[in-house]
């Protein structure tokens, strides 16, 4: 947009005008006009001593001339003119302005804003109950450039109600309409601004750094606002200070070191310098006297475009230099403008017709700028202008020039103009413009804006990078924000091309979270999730897997749990069926050569029916195992232990009865044995049979009203899978369906124990015996292997002990007798198994005795 010195040189050559000419440009800074406007702008500076020295409240001088408040002001009078000499906003009507030095300090500003305030004609402030009525020198104000000015004008303006539009005052206190009704601006506020850093150090991974901002309103607001961006999203501020900018205090040097001395020692490698250009001058200046190591440095805009800190001696040894301007719309005509209208500040008979003008208010405030007429060309083209690049003043240049067209278009409304004329001039107070200005859209150059609700307007940042070209740096936008940050890596510039890392410990790898020292969250070791939890969104604590999930360790998600039981094909299942496939082989074996031989002596003399009840219902019992494996439900686990147990009540029974039988047929005297062994026989022994089956169920249904086994699903067993099976609730439950069957079993090992076999006859007692041995033997063995076997197995046991117990009853027991009826047919006679002479004591006649050794039989 501005060229270097080549603008004014260039222009003094074209003119044929002396470059030595002073310029007469304060007389220029006041034009009448139908509505008027104030301008405040930084013109000069002061220097410090005189303020701290001042004791009495008389004018303060400003020495030092800026450029840069002088395009500014240059800016301000082109969008002035354009208006006056358009049609279409305010057609007919002429804007005036009167514009005045701030000179950087609120002191100096506060003189040009009373007069401001002033009643229009006067240099006085009238005091009235209600100033609804009354009439100020101006309309609006334009300015201040700063938040520190404008904290201090904005109160006093809105005590009246009068707009006030700055070009640059972007602290976000200023958005409060409580205490700033009447303030606007064209920039954004400082919010905004800082969320693009926050989110630039985000991007980088940058999450150690430190803060630092000038000790004034503009800076400690600045920090306060990043810490809270800063904390909320993870980046941890190692050391936060404050710089002091008051020179002429003896502790100053000291002040500055120990900023120094504590970034240094934080190991930081980014900082985010949120301060005035009077504070980031002296910053960097002690930095560079005292070799501080090159850092990144995250600027504000409010000196990212300083000429002064860019012109500091040996500037590139601080490093880098990032930041962000909010981006305004180019002014193509505004270079031709500024050339114009210097050549005219330079030339003799233009200024002597504007000495002919009689400026009344330079009786009361003096010239408004008295350094703007000490300067020459010369002094512009090798001072601050000659490393003054188009970007440097684009964003300032266009907010300026926006802030004119918002009241201009304030007023317009306000007196109902349209596209061809406005009525009448009529008198308008400040606050029927206010009105006006709130929430109002606007044109100014190529962009639409509009006021939001805080009296800010929403512009979108250009990310700046310094690249040392020169022996001073060149603005390049490597990057744009627009509420979410979009950059251009192939033109960042970074030392030795890696981009700089400030972190305080590394970063954890997937599957790990912090475990912080000390006091801030970014230094951290790193820690692995144990197995059954991942690391989520949350960095600092890992989170617990689902009770049906599982993790290994290290993960960074859950995953679902696979039912595990004892499924019917794995090796032990199929192993036990094959087992069973045995047993019920050898049990349906047993009993289909039973039925062939029904009417032979060994049958009868077995029980007949009732030997043959007892092998079907041990057949039942090996049937049961086929409830164990597979998925349980419910209805299974409730089914399982009455099933198997009820059938071997049964088969159990029938050795009881032969049992007693043989041990009073051994053991009482011929009268009691006869007699009893009728009480053994059909119909009572079915009646003995069927009271321990139902003492058998009645204890069974007691179990389930009082143990009932339950399904449930288990996942702290197995590492990856849920375990689902039967639970029992205690060695008690399981002993209740056991009562009946232990002491059937007992009883048939006691009556048979002792019995003292006969000579020629078969031995059914020993059969007897060494079946309820196998009995004990495999229950009692149960027990531990159950308690010390995995719960997944569990099952398998069961179905081992009811397999092996109806393997062991049978093998003792039932095939003996098949290999006498196979093998052995000639001992298949009533003499081997009863014996001739008990047949004949039993009944009188030799027919009769048959008859009755075949009912004794069964």
């Amino acid at each position: 947009m501005l060229s270097p010195a080549v603008l004014s040189l260039s222009l003094a050559a074209a003119l044929g005008l002396s470059t030595g000419a002073s310029l007469c440009l304060s007389r220029q800074f006041r034009v009448q006009g139908d509505y008027m406007l104030g301008g405040l702008f930084p013109l000069g500076s002061t220097e410090e001593t005189t303020l701290h020295q001042r004791t009495q409240p008389n004018g303060i001088p400003c020495t030092r001339f800026l450029s840069r408040g002088l395009f500014l002001v240059m800016a301000m009078k082109m969008a002035v003119e354009e208006i006056n000499n358009r049609s279409s906003l305010l057609p007919g009507l002429n804007l005036g302005y009167d514009l005045f030095d701030t000179c950087l300090e609120p002191v100096v500003t506060m003189k040009p804003s009373l007069m401001f305030l002033a009643k229009a004609g006067s240099s006085s402030i009238a005091a009235y109950c209600n100033y609804t009525q009354y009439q100020p020198r101006v309309l609006a104000v334009i300015g201040p450039h700063s938040s520190e000015l404008a904290l201090i004008t904005g109160k006093f303006f809105s005590f009246f109600l009068m707009p006030q539009v700055s070009y640059s005052a972007s602290m976000d206190r200023l958005s409060d309409r409580e205490t700033f009704p009447s303030f606007f601006r064209t920039v954004p506020s400082d919010k905004v601004q800082l969320e693009a850093i926050v989110k630039l150090l985000q991007h980088f991974e940058w999450n150690w750094v430190a803060a630092l901002g000038s000790d004034d309103d503009y800076g400690r607001e600045g920090l306060g606002i990043f810490s809270g961006l800063a904390n909320a999203r993870g980046i941890c501020i190692a050391h936060e200070g404050l710089i002091t900018v008051h020179r002429a205090s003896d502790q100053q040097p000291k002040k500055m070191v120990d900023v120094l001395h504590q970034v240094n020692q934080s190991k930081v490698q980014v900082v985010v310098l949120f301060a005035s250009v009077q504070a980031v001058y002296l910053l960097l200046n002690y930095s560079i006297h005292y070799g501080l190591s090159p850092k990144v440095w995250v600027a504000s805009d409010s000196w990212l475009t300083s000429d002064q800190v860019m012109t500091l001696p040996r500037i590139a040894q601080v490093g880098t230099v990032l930041g962000f301007l909010q981006r305004g719309d180019l002014l193509p005509e505004f270079p031709h403008y500024v050339q114009t209208h210097l050549a005219l500040a330079s030339n003799p008979a233009f200024c002597a017709s504007l000495d002919a003008e009689i400026d009344l208010d330079e009786h009361v405030m003096g010239p408004r700028c008295p350094h703007c007429d000490d300067i020459s060309l010369p002094d512009l083209s090798s001072g601050l202008l000659l490393n003054m690049s188009a970007e440097q003043l684009n964003h300032q240049v266009f907010a300026t020039y926006a802030a004119v067209y918002s009241v201009a278009q304030a007023l317009h409304n306000t007196l109902q103009c349209n596209a061809s004329s406005c009525p009448a001039t009529k008198p308008v107070q400040p606050w029927q413009l206010l009105k006006n200005m709130y929430n109002m859209s606007f044109q100014a150059g190529n962009l639409t804006l509009q006021f939001d609700a805080s009296g800010s307007v929403h512009m979108e940042y250009d990310l700046k990078m310094w690249v040392w070209e020169s022996p001073t740096p060149v603005l390049h936008t490597v990057g744009t924000f627009n509420g979410s940050l979009q950059l251009q890596h192939s033109k960042m510039h970074w030392p030795g091309n890696q981009v700089p890392v400030s972190q305080c410990s590394r970063q954890c790898k997937d599957g790990q979270v912090r475990r912080v020292k000390g006091f801030h969250s970014c230094c951290y070791d790193c820690v692995d999730c144990k197995a059954g939890s991942y690391q989520n969104s949350d960095n600092f604590i890992c989170t617990l897997c689902g009770p049906d999930q599982w993790s290994p360790e290290q993960s960074t998600s859950c995953f679902p749990r696979r039912p595990k039981f004892l499924a019917w094909g794995e090796p032990a299942v199929l192993s036990l069926l094959l087992l069973l496939g045995l047993v019920l082989g050898l049990v349906l074996g047993a009993l289909g050569l039973f039925v062939h031989s029904w009417n032979s002596p060994l049958v009868q003399a077995s029980g007949g029916p009732l030997f043959c009840f007892g092998l079907v219902c041990l057949g039942l019992f090996c049937l049961s195992v086929l409830l164990f494996p597979g998925q349980p439900s419910p209805a299974s686990c409730l089914a399982q232990q009455p099933l198997a147990h009820l059938p071997l009540t049964g088969c159990l029974s029938t050795l009881f009865l032969q049992a007693a039988e043989t041990f009073v047929e051994s053991e009482l005297p011929l009268n009691w044995a006869t007699w009893l062994c009728a009480y053994l026989q059909r119909p009572w022994a079915w009646l003995v049979v069927l009271l321990a089956i139902l003492v058998e169920a009645a204890l069974c249904a007691w179990y389930l009203a009082a143990f009932p086994p339950v399904m449930v699903k288990d996942q702290q067993v197995l590492p990856t899978e849920t375990l689902e099976h039967c639970h029992m609730h205690s060695w008690v439950s399981l002993g209740l369906v056991h009562i009946t069957n232990a002491t059937l079993a007992f009883l048939c090992f006691l009556g048979t124990f002792l019995v003292q076999s006969q000579p020629g006859r078969y031995n059914r007692a020993r059969g007897i015996t060494f079946a309820m041995l196998s009995y004990f033997i495999i229950w009692v063995s149960f027990v531990p292997i159950l308690a010390n076997v995995q719960v997944t197995y569990q099952p398998a046991v069961q179905m081992g002990a009811i397999l092996l117990c109806a393997l062991g009853i049978l093998a003792t027991f039932h095939l003996p007798k098949c290999y006498l009826l196979l093998w052995l047919p000639k001992l298949n006679t009533w003499e081997f198994f009863l014996g001739g002479g008990h047949r004949a004591e039993g009944d009188g006649s030799s027919d009769g005795g048959r008859d009755g050794t075949q009912g004794h039989s069964e």
